[in-house]
Order: structure tokens, then sequence, then C-alpha cells
């Protein structure tokens, strides 16, 4: 199977390569059926789909619980991807093993990362990674917001006769997550300063401790290919220790055997810190739940941890 899959990527890439030019966006016959989307992950499909409303289909490649560094295409995505009129990733380098791809089917004006939108500028560059931007921008609502742009021109270009719909949703969504920003920034105050350490199952919430005023430390690196050594677990305990750190948490998305283990080197030195809960970090809640939508993941994210560190 692993093989066919392969096979059939490269195919993929082949065709995409070889043949001419993909059709410009806005010339395939849309109007009178709705606009077949494609997302990798469901942060992005989210954006999509309050952008796009009753006017697009979207299909998710990643759902719940689904770790986007790991990924690997499957063969029914190959066929989504095939048959989409327009495509949305998030970009740096977050969908590793897709990467080749859906750069390419870029290059043809069919995707579109929607993390091209944001002021480069404010993007984190981890050490680990020279060259490269810490993709976990989701975390820092108020760069989030730069991505609906990038959604509402793509559909409008493609879909030029409902381009004032997608404008109309984009400023109501835009308003949305500012008041959401605003609610992740209440919910922080409540914490003093000496409360905000936030310790992960990985390296995903550097933006949220830049946006928020937390000290962030996650057990992995910025992408989960990275094991956490018996080294990283010891001197996470030692910190957790000495500052007191009552709450760690878990990740939906990442195993939590690590965090677990954690949790017992801390147990070792004399101390116990508890788990505070199960955070959505690269991956949604379920489809249909408040968590399973971007404004629920956040509000549940930020409730959790203010509750825990909180001792509640």
């Amino acid at each position: 199977m692993k093989k066919k899959i392969f096979l059939l990527l490269v195919t993929l890439t082949l065709i995409l390569s070889a043949c001419g030019p993909v059709p410009e966006a806005g010339t395939a016959d849309i109007s009178n059926r709705p606009i077949k989307v494609v997302a990798t992950v469901g942060m992005v499909a989210d954006v999509v789909k309050n952008i796009g409303g009753e006017r697009v289909e979207v299909i998710t490649l990643m759902g719940a619980g689904v770790d986007p560094h790991l990924y690997k295409a499957s063969e029914g995505d190959v066929r989504a991807i095939e048959q989409a009129d327009i495509i949305f990733y998030n970009g740096l380098h977050l969908e590793a093993g897709m990467y080749g791809v859906l750069e390419r089917m870029g290059d043809r004006g069919k995707a579109y990362a929607i993390t091209d939108g944001i002021d480069h500028s404010r993007l984190i560059t981890p050490p680990e990674f020279e060259g490269a931007y810490d993709p976990h921008v989701w975390f820092d609502v108020s760069l989030w917001i730069q991505t609906v742009p990038t959604v509402r021109d793509a559909l409008s270009k493609l879909d030029a006769q409902s381009a004032e719909m997608y404008r109309a949703n984009a400023e109501k969504y835009m308003a949305e997550l500012k008041d959401l920003h605003a609610y992740v920034q209440a919910r922080t105050a409540e914490l003093p300063q000496e409360k905000r350490i936030l310790i992960t199952a990985h390296d995903a919430f550097n933006y949220f401790g830049r946006a928020y005023g937390f000290d962030v430390r996650g057990l992995q690196g910025i992408s989960t290919v990275a094991e956490a050594s018996v080294s990283d677990v010891q001197t996470l305990a030692n910190f957790i220790v000495e500052y007191k750190v009552p709450a760690i948490f878990v990740e939906s998305s990442v195993p939590r055997r690590n965090v677990e283990a954690l949790q017992s080197a801390v147990r070792a030195k004399g101390f116990e810190v508890r788990i505070g809960g199960e955070l959505f970090s690269d991956a949604m809640g379920d489809a249909g739940t408040v968590e399973g939508t971007y404004i629920g993941m956040v509000k549940y994210n930020i409730n959790t941890i203010v509750s825990a560190l909180k001792g509640e």
C-alpha cells in the first residue's frame, strides 16, 4: 500500500510538471455547483468555511488528533487534490510530507498557503530550523487574522460572481477573531505573571507565549519528528520543581507518554505536578463539536490553561 501511495504521488508530481498550465482560476464551471475545496488541516478548513459559506464544499485531509508534521498523503488524498477546484494549506512547512506537491500546485495557481498573507517580520525563526519559520501561527489570534484576506482573495479570483459575499463574510469573521484575541487577553490577565508557565508535549505554543505573555516550554521541538531525550525530560523536570509549576499539559495530536514520563520524573524529585488537561495544538477537536472550530478550540485551550494554573 505504501508503495502504491508513493507511486501515485510521484505520478501526480510528474503530471503537474509535464502537462500544460492548469486553467486560470475563475475559468472552472462552478456557477451551478459548490466550489470543491481541499484544506490540509482543520484550522485552515475553518477559515475557508467561514469565508466561503454555502459556496464551498470543504474536504479536510487531516482531522482531529492527526499530527500534520508526520502525516503522509493517502491514495484518497491524492484523488481529492486532483479533483479539487482550489486547495488551501497552512504553509511554513507544517505539512512537511506533502510540501512538494502543494508547492507545485501553488505554482500553477490552484493551491494557496494561507500564511503567505502574514507579515513575515512577525514570524518566529527557531534556531534549530535555520532558514525556516515556526508554522504554528494560529496560536496568536492577531496573526491568524492576517490569513483571512488570502482566502478571501483566492476565492474571489476563482468565483468572481460571489466576491461581495466573500468580502462581507471575511469582514464578519475578522471582527469575531478580534473579539477572540481580546477574550484570550482577558483570561490571561487572571494569572499573575509568575504563574504564566506553559509546559506541553511539543513546542507548538511559542506564538501563544509571545502574544499573551507566557513562558512556554515543550518536551519535543517545533516538529514532532524529533523525539524527547532522557536529558530533555530531566532538564524540564528540574525546571518544574524549581518554579513549582502546578500543572503540565498533554496534546490531542501527540502521544501522552512523554508528558507522563515527565510527570514521573518530577515525582521522583519529591514534587507533584498534575496533568492539567489536554490541549488542541496541531489539530482541532472532532467535527461538529465546539472545539472542532478555530474559535472554540482557542477558547477551550485558554480556559483549560488558566483554570489548571490557577489550581481550579
